[in-house]
């Protein structure tokens, strides 16, 4: 069998591994932050109408732009925006892909305040755009001024910001995302691909887009909205941003059954938003217990947790996997993440924790 270095692959792609949690069959997987909660079944009859609804003209290409589906987006969103304003595409990953194929590429660079979205240096690779990986301050926060400090040391051509970010869960202080722009000789994409589970009071860099053609705000339908296998992120930003990612995305990107489907989903929205605060009460009884226990914990606006468990994390996670729960190694020496689900599932992961903690004073 040829194996992958035997081709002509390029250099730069040699002795990478495809991005991935671990798939394993395990009672309580809280491992890739999806929503544990079914979809509603109302919300899932009428899905099943939309489909069907499309089945006889699968022979025609879907609507290229999306625009039904766009409306219904910028409706979601609020703000005044507008479907000239808002793009779709298959999942936040493609949207920001788009992004760097529009304004990274060759010769040009993005960065991003590790650690976040690990997916945001493969995008930088996969378009030949150079990745900047930039440090984060003290508990892995960020403040206006050591964001503009190397923002304008390295005059990124796009800027990546995370609220909430990924694996930490911690939102931005708009300052951050404001101080940026004024310096940022190119792009700000802030990735909120959690918005919806941030504490009341937390301010959407969506509040900022008027009066800034070089943000661009980015969320997801696969987290709060529990369409993960739906496939469905989309960006707000200028009508010119949705123009120029209109050059470079592939024709008819969305299928009309992803169109139908999402547009079902958005109509029943209330239904399926009614889990986010159920997630919310889970992932704060796991900070407070988790403290309780004398863990240090991330502060987390997210539907997730990341916590400390001292000593090698990789031996951590083998020992909740040996308890039936899957967490998240996301390679922060002493650190895990889990997601927040049921409260049967925080049951469980605090049961595992309970094990690993006496394990570890034997």
């Amino acid at each position: 069998m040829t194996t992958l270095d035997e081709l002509p692959i390029r250099d730069d792609l040699r002795g990478l591994t495809p991005y991935g949690a671990p798939q394993l069959d395990v009672a309580v997987r809280l491992n890739t932050n999806e929503n544990s909660y079914p979809v509603p079944g109302p919300a899932v009859d009428a899905i099943g109408r939309a489909l069907a609804a499309e089945l006889r003209d699968l022979n025609r290409y879907p609507d290229r732009d999306a625009v039904a589906l766009r409306a219904d987006l910028a409706r979601y969103l609020g703000h005044g925006l507008t479907v000239d304003q808002v793009w779709a595409a298959n999942g936040s990953n493609e949207i920001q892909q788009q992004l760097l194929q529009a304004f990274g590429g060759p010769e040009r660079a993005a960065l991003g305040f590790v650690p976040a979205y690990s997916m945001h240096p493969l995008l930088a690779l996969g378009t030949g755009t150079r990745w900047i990986p930039a440090a984060r301050g003290v508990d892995y926060g960020l403040t206006a001024g050591e964001a503009v400090d190397q923002v304008r040391r390295h005059a990124p051509d796009v800027v990546f910001l995370c609220s909430p970010n990924n694996p930490t869960g911690t939102v931005l202080d708009p300052a951050v995302v404001a101080a940026v722009l004024d310096v940022a000789p190119g792009m700000v994409v802030v990735d909120e691909a959690y918005a919806e589970f941030a504490r009341p009071g937390t301010t959407s860099a969506l509040a900022m887009l008027p009066g800034h053609p070089r943000l661009v705000v980015t969320r997801t339908m696969s987290k709060a909205f529990g369409f993960a296998g739906g496939r469905l992120g989309y960006l707000a930003a200028d009508p010119a941003v949705v123009a120029a990612v209109q050059l470079v995305r592939l024709p008819y990107h969305l299928s009309a059954l992803t169109q139908a489907a999402a547009r079902a989903v958005l109509a029943h929205r209330e239904a399926l938003l009614g889990t986010v605060e159920a997630i919310m009460a889970q992932r704060d009884r796991i900070v407070t217990e988790l403290r309780a226990r004398g863990h240090r914990v991330a502060d987390s606006d997210a539907n997730f947790v990341l916590f400390e468990v001292g000593g090698d994390q990789a031996d951590a996670w083998r020992t909740l996997l040996d308890a039936g729960v899957l967490v998240r190694d996301v390679g922060l020496p002493g650190w895990l993440r889990v997601t927040a689900g049921t409260p049967a599932e925080t049951d469980a992961f605090l049961a595992a924790m309970e094990k690993l903690s006496w394990e570890r004073e034997q």
